[in-house]
This record gives C-alpha cells, structure tokens and sequence, in this order.
C-alpha cells in the first residue's frame, strides 16, 4: 500500500472539517454542534488529535459531502469507520481505490452478483454511489487506529440520528437499508418521521459472522433489486453497477 493511501489520518481540527458537508445539511450540523453533544464530540475528538491520537478519516463528513439532501434516495446505515491505516474514507463500507475491500464489502459485492448479476468491481471505493445519490452513513464518524468503536458514545450519534431524522422528514420517498442490529434499532424513529412514503428494508448486517445466518441473512436479501424496481416507480434510475 502506498504511504498516500496509508495517510487517511485525521490532520485538521474537526470544527473546520464540518463546514465540508454540503449547504443542504448544514442546518442540522449547525444545531448540532451548537449542543452540549457537539461541543463535548468537537473538544474530545481535537484533543485527541493534538495528543497524538492516529484518527481516521481525514475526511470524517464526505458521505455529507458527496450526497446533498436533495439528492438522497437511498440510505445505507454503517456503524463505524474502518479503525485499519488507509481503509476509512468517509463513505459507510467503502474504501480507497487500491485497498483490498473488507470481508462485509466483499460479501455486498457477492449479493450484488447474485441479485443483479453485476461482477464484482475492480475497487472497493463507493464514491459512485455517493454520488448517485445512496447516502454512505456511519453512525459514528471518527475512530482511532486499532480500536473499533472508540469514538461512540461521544457525541456523533446525536448527529447522525438527526441527519437520518431529516433524510426521513424530507417528502421525496427513499430506501432505507438496515443491515444488523444497529442499524435496525433507527427503524422505529425513521418511521415515525416519515410520511409513510419511505421503503424499510432490513436484514442481517454483511459481515461474515451474520451474512449467510437466520433469521435473515444479508446473501440472498434481494435488496438490491428492491431498491431498484422502488426507484423505478417513481420513475427514477439508480445504477448499482460500480465498473
């Protein structure tokens, strides 16, 4: 790997980085950061940076970067950035060309194949969709190398759920796809928002330890397919294809 795709570090202070989200969500940040939960998230996350901390991504907002609300028509709910150098780029699963795609993004490229029969992509990075208009979010925005989840619980779920809460209140019907447990735990608040327009689709998450398991595993969910006939109602077209 080379040192460009190894430095995904964290090297500006996260109250500049916010003003990197499109003008669409800024709102909802602002009000955010303006709460106890933004201002504890913003001083925990530079002091730890100016203590030396290895933090990624570099780009913690991206996916509020590349996917504006507007153009929101599908939500994919991750959990927390990849916590290995050069892995997290700001998109929920996805990784930097280059990088060899993690076991859940292998296995949604395998349900890809088997649901719409697109070969698996040359690159794991998902910036494609982004832009199409699949939101890649991230409950937790910020980890640190080595140590999953050690960003949680400090702040960032409290935007992130007031991002979900505003993509559920917008009037254009989306798709909202709940892999695993944590995830699925927003599917009450995303319905109570909503206007009964929105499609809930929910399965196990991707990861190898639950994929092919019961209830519901995530190989052979179809959801591929059912976002794009949805889509197709409303007479829009979203392209899962990443070649």
């Amino acid at each position: 790997m080379s040192a460009l795709l190894q430095d995904n570090r964290l090297h500006a202070a996260l109250d500049e980085l916010l003003m990197h989200a499109d003008a669409s969500w800024r709102p909802v940040i602002e009000v955010w950061r303006r709460s106890p939960q933004g201002e504890a998230l913003v001083q925990f996350v530079e002091a730890r940076r100016v203590a030396g901390a290895v933090i990624f991504p570099a780009e913690p907002l991206r996916a509020l970067a590349l996917t504006p609300l507007d153009d929101t028509r599908v939500v994919i709910l991750g959990q927390d950035p990849y916590h290995g150098a050069g892995q997290a780029e700001g998109l929920a699963f996805s990784v930097p060309p280059g990088v060899r795609p993690p076991p859940s993004l292998r296995n949604i490229f395998k349900e890809l194949q088997r649901d719409l029969g697109l070969p698996p992509p040359a690159s794991g990075h998902l910036g494609a969709w982004a832009r199409h208009g699949v939101l890649l979010l991230n409950a937790v925005l910020t980890v640190e190398e080595g140590t999953a989840a050690s960003h949680a619980k400090r702040g960032w779920e409290a935007l992130t759920d007031a991002l979900t809460d505003a993509v559920a209140r917008h009037p254009r019907p989306k798709v909202f796809l709940l892999w695993g447990a944590h995830a699925q735990a927003k599917a009450a608040a995303i319905e109570a928002a909503g206007h009964g327009g929105h499609l809930v689709l929910q399965c196990n998450h991707p990861s190898p330890l639950s994929a092919t398991r019961p209830p519901s595993p995530f190989i052979g969910c179809g959801q591929f397919r059912r976002v794009r006939d949805f889509l197709a109602a409303q007479g829009e077209r979203l392209d899962w294809s990443l070649a």
